[in-house]
C-alpha cells in the first residue's frame, strides 16, 4: 500500500511488468505475491451492491434518529451523490428496488431540506433515463405523485426544477407517464414554470412541452386553452439564449400543425420578435454568427413555415456560413438532447430486460454509515 493509505498503484505497475513482458515463461506465484496483488487490487474496489445496501439503511432511518447521530442534511446530499454514481449503470438502478431503497429514495422527495429534495429528484432522473423497468417501478411506487407536487410547490426554485427534469425523464416514451402528468394537472405546471423569472426552469419546461407536442398531438388543443403558445412567443425574445432557442423550437413545432383552431396566436407579436431577432443576428459579428447557429436556422424556419417565404437572413447568407452545412430539413431535436443522460446515452436501444441541466471534480470520501 502507498504512504498516503491508497492503492500502490506504481508498484503494482514495476509487478505487472516484471511478471508479464513476455521474455519469461509464466511462473506460479508465491502465496506472499498473490496476497499483495490481492490487497492492491482490493483496496480501490467497492462492494457497489453492499454499498447500496448501506446508503438504502441510511434512508430508511428516521431523520430524528440521524440528527441525533449527528448526521447533517449536506451527509445526506453527499450519500445520494455517491448513490448517483452507482444507478448510472442500468443494472445497478435496477437492483435498487430489489434491496428496497427506490421507496425511501422516493420519501426523500418529501424531505423538509430543499437540497436533499432536490438531490432526490436527481437521482431518481438517473434512475429511469432509458430505462423503461425502472420508469415502470417508479410509476407502481407512485413516484410521479410526489415530483408533480415538488414541480408544481415547491418553494425552492432548485427543488422544482430538477423536479421537472425527473419527470421529464420517467414520462418520455412512457406513455403511461404521460397519461398520468395529464392527469395531474401537468400541463399548468408547465404553464407557471414558462412564466417563472428562472431561465433553467423555463429551459426545462420548454423542451418538455416540445417532446409532449410531438409526441402527442392531440395534447396541441389543451395547450392552446392554457395559452401556452403566447407565453413561448413571449420567451421567443429572451436574453438567455438558450431559452430563446427552445421556444423558437417549440414554435416552430406548433407552426407545422395546420389542424383547423391551431394556428399561432398573436401573429402580429410573433412577426415583431422574428423581425427583431433577424436585426440583432444580421448586427453580429463573426464568433457570435457561428454561436447562434441554431437560432438562425430556427428563426427562418420558422418565418418560412407562417409566412410563406424565406426569411431576410437567407436573402443576407446568413442563414448557412461559408464553411457550414446546411440546415437539416427538419430543425435539431432541441428536446431530445436534454434527456440524455450524462454516462447512459448508449442504452437508448437498449431492449429493456426481462428482469431489470453540477458536482466538483474531486471524489468525495463515502459518509459515515451508523452505527446500530
Amino acid at each position: 500500500m502507498a504512504k498516503d493509505g491508497g492503492p500502490d498503484w506504481n508498484g503494482l505497475f514495476k509487478w505487472s511488468i516484471a511478471h508479464g513482458d513476455g521474455t519469461k515463461p509464466p511462473r506460479a506465484l508465491s502465496e506472499e505475491d498473490r496476497k499483495w496483488f490481492m490487497e492492491a487490487m482490493q483496496a480501490n474496489t467497492i462492494d457497489v451492491v453492499k454499498r447500496m445496501k448501506e446508503i438504502t439503511q441510511v434512508m430508511k432511518t428516521p431523520e430524528d434518529v440521524l440528527q441525533s447521530q449527528g448526521v447533517t442534511p449536506e451527509n445526506i446530499e453527499d450519500m445520494l451523490d455517491e448513490l448517483q454514481e452507482h444507478v448510472e449503470s442500468i443494472d445497478m438502478a435496477n437492483d435498487l428496488h430489489s434491496i428496497g431503497g427506490l421507496d425511501p429514495l422516493l420519501g426523500y422527495l418529501k424531505n423538509s431540506n430543499a437540497g436533499i429534495r432536490a438531490k432526490a429528484a436527481e437521482v431518481v432522473s438517473t434512475i429511469v433515463q432509458n430505462n423503461p423497468k425502472s420508469q415502470q417501478l417508479v410509476m407502481e411506487s407512485n413516484g410521479l405523485e410526489p415530483l408533480l407536487t415538488n414541480f408544481k410547490s415547491d418553494p425552492s426554485t432548485n427543488a422544482r426544477t430538477k423536479a421537472l427534469g425527473a419527470i421529464s425523464s420517467l414520462i418520455r416514451h412512457n406513455q403511461p407517464g404521460i397519461s398520468a402528468f395529464r392527469l395531474g394537472n401537468g400541463y399548468a405546471g408547465l404553464k407557471d414554470a414558462l412564466g417563472s423569472d428562472d431561465a433553467r426552469l423555463q429551459r426545462k419546461a420548454l423542451n418538455l412541452i416540445q417532446y409532449l407536442l410531438h409526441n402527442n398531438k392531440a395534447d396541441r388543443s389543451v395547450a392552446t386553452e392554457l395559452g401556452l403558445p403566447k407565453l413561448v412567443i413571449h420567451l421567443a425574445s429572451s436574453d438567455d439564449s438558450l431559452v430563446r432557442e427552445a421556444a423558437l423550437s417549440g414554435l416552430l413545432e406548433l407552426a407545422q400543425d395546420k389542424t383547423a383552431g391551431n394556428a399561432l396566436p398573436d401573429q402580429d407579436k410573433l412577426k415583431d420578435i422574428l423581425k427583431s431577432r433577424i436585426d440583432r443576428i444580421s448586427a453580429m459579428d463573426s464568433d457570435d454568427l457561428h454561436a447562434a447557429r441554431e437560432e438562425r436556422h430556427l428563426v427562418d424556419s420558422l418565418w418560412k413555415e407562417c409566412y410563406n417565404e424565406p426569411s431576410s437572413l437567407r436573402e443576407k447568407g446568413l442563414v448557412v456560413l461559408p464553411g457550414e452545412d446546411a440546415p437539416q430539413q427538419l430543425p435539431p431535436d432541441v428536446a431530445g438532447k436534454m434527456f440524455e443522460p450524462p454516462l447512459r446515452a448508449w442504452a437508448a436501444a437498449r431492449p429493456a430486460q426481462e428482469d431489470d441541466s453540477d458536482s466538483g471534480s474531486g471524489k468525495k470520501d463515502p459518509p459515515l454509515m451508523l452505527k446500530f
